[in-house]
């Protein structure tokens, strides 16, 4: 049974510029999504992290909570080895999904400077 259903759009030449401030850096990526981050450069790191932030407002929106539900850190989202992304939530984010009896859907696409991200949120 579907929970909650997300969606959203993000400007990657945004989040580039934002990516120059360590503060920024800190709160929204988990020290995980910023390894990822890290090994990524130009077009590809600004796309890789429009689309990890538009992950992040989907889940929050189909949560229901909005931007203050959870730490945007806690909301890490990884790719797998077939560069499939996933959500590895940890605090009262991860905490949240398992009271909830939830598991986490997302799907990534980024395009002409645009990212956009779509979450369910499954019981």
């Amino acid at each position: 049974m579907i929970f909650g259903l997300g969606t959203d759009l993000c400007d990657a030449g945004r989040i580039e510029k934002s990516l120059a401030k360590q503060s920024f850096v800190d709160h929204v990526f988990a020290p995980s999504e910023q390894a990822l981050l890290n090994t990524l450069h130009g077009k590809r790191r600004a796309e890789t992290a429009a689309a990890n932030f538009a992950a992040k407002e989907a889940f929050l929106k189909a949560a229901g909570t909005g931007l203050g539900g959870f730490a945007m850190a806690e909301l890490a989202v990884l790719r797998r080895e077939s560069g499939a992304p996933y959500f590895a939530p940890t605090g009262i984010a991860a905490a949240w999904l398992t009271e909830q009896n939830l598991t986490v859907h997302v799907s990534l696409s980024h395009e002409s400077g645009l990212a956009s991200a779509v979450v369910i949120l499954e019981k």
